[in-house]
Parts: C-alpha cells; structure tokens; sequence
C-alpha cells in the first residue's frame, strides 16, 4: 500500500473514532478482550461456534455428542498434531514459467481446491 493511500485510511480512521467517541485505549482494551476470548476456547464446529468448556453445554455440543460425535472431534488444541505448515515444500526457484503468464494462469481444476 502506498503511503498516500495510508494516510488517507488513518485519517478516515481516526475522524470516525472521533465521531463515534472511541478512544486508542478503548480499541485496545477491545483486541485485547477478544484475545482472550479466543485463548480461552477449547472446542469449535463447522460452523465456528465456539465454547470454552466451562458450564453447561451449549445446544450445538450436546447435538453433536448426542449423534455420538466425541468432544475431542471438536477440540481446538488436539493433542499429537503439528501445527501445518505453510510452505508446499516445492523448490519454485528454479521455474521456467516464473515471470510469465503461464504462471499466473492456474487450471480450472486447481482453482475448486
């Protein structure tokens, strides 16, 4: 992003937080919380609803459980799994195509993955 294109965005930034009364201390204080809502949960389905264990079960966990799903399916932290790696362990270094575009253009199979 160029820096005139930055300047543009923080100042439409800071005169909406103006215009609504947000404060820096008030957006942190948000990221924050929303961190610590997300540290703390443990199980998530589908369709990304959470719980962090603690009370009673939620409608979505006793569903599931009640299919005969296990709890553990829904774990967020699942024991013996390596985070996956980004990197396709392809060398793209040494690509004919590179630059070009060939590169560029992928298939129209690859493009559904």
């Amino acid at each position: 992003m160029d820096e005139r294109k930055r300047d543009s965005i923080v100042a439409y930034l800071q005169r909406r937080m103006n215009e609504f009364g947000i404060t820096p201390e008030a957006i942190a204080a948000s990221v924050a919380a929303d961190q610590q809502r997300l540290l703390a949960v443990k199980y998530r389905d589908a369709f990304d609803n959470s719980w962090d264990g603690k009370g009673a079960a939620l409608q979505w966990v006793i569903q599931a459980t009640s299919a005969g799903q296990s709890l553990e399916h829904f774990s967020v932290r699942q024991a013996g799994v390596a985070p996956a790696s980004k990197q396709s362990g392809v060398d793209w270094r040494n690509d004919p195509f590179a630059g070009s575009r060939l590169a560029a253009i992928k298939p129209e199979h690859q493009q559904a993955a």
